[in-house]
């Protein structure tokens, strides 16, 4: 029977951000072309881009670095692009509204919540900050702060330890399939809400514990609130 006074028992949310909680990846985008452009890369596609989905931004530089050629530190590229985001990011970074909603009832239940993002702490606390989210979401933990980025679960084990909630009793929201092999290898339950519709069967997608096939489309927060309180361990 559920705990009417506590339904989700113990449970902390552990929420991916770009492509998870807002639709970013669009501000991503533009901010690499101008970034990759000033490299001379101008044959940069949005397809190319939904490769990078999920993958840490300092991860995603190295990569672009071998696969271009691009001879400039790393340090450079990061502070171009972080600086082509963040103008982005402020003025228009659109919320999911049925996560919005998730995030509200959650905090209404004083569910422990908490950010776990491969972008940098300027660009995490930047949407929060700008959208209103860390009105009730005020905790993160970026890659950048921990040693290897997703799949590695170092993100979201960082997260439980500043929840000071054990990883088994962690749920995370994830887009992304290096996201949600993240989760498993944390040892915590995954709610996989798929940002590229082609990636949707992917086996890291398909062994969640709850996949919302259809994305945010098919998302729901009272879905997603009834799982948790199906779910959630009894003691």
């Amino acid at each position: 029977m559920t705990d009417l006074t506590r339904p989700f028992r113990g449970t902390a949310v552990v929420f991916d951000l770009d492509g998870t909680l807002v639709d970013s990846e669009p501000n991503y985008y533009r901010a690499t072309l101008g970034t990759l452009a000033r490299h001379g890369i101008t044959d940069y596609t949005w397809a190319d881009n939904e490769t990078y989905v999920g993958i840490s931004t300092l991860e995603s530089i190295g990569l672009w670095k071998r696969r271009y050629g691009i001879e400039a530190p790393v340090s450079e590229l990061l502070d171009d692009l972080n600086t082509r985001y963040l103008d982005l990011a402020r003025s228009d970074t659109h919320v999911f509204p049925q996560m919005r909603l998730f995030v509200e009832r959650l905090h209404a239940a004083g569910v422990p919540m908490i950010v776990a993002s491969g972008s940098s702490p300027e660009a995490i606390e930047a949407i929060l900050t700008g959208t209103g989210l860390g009105g009730q979401l005020s905790r993160y933990v970026s890659a950048d702060e921990v040693p290897h980025g997703k799949p590695a679960p170092d993100v979201f084990l960082e997260a439980a330890r500043r929840l000071d909630v054990p990883p088994a009793r962690c749920v995370v929201l994830e887009d992304a399939a290096p996201g949600a092999r993240a989760a498993h290898a944390a040892g915590m339950r995954c709610i996989a809400v798929p940002y590229v519709a082609a990636q949707a069967d992917d086996p890291a997608f398909t062994a969640a514990d709850l996949l919302f096939k259809g994305g945010q489309e098919e998302f729901t927060a009272r879905a997603a609130c009834d799982w948790l309180e199906r779910s959630a361990p009894s003691s």
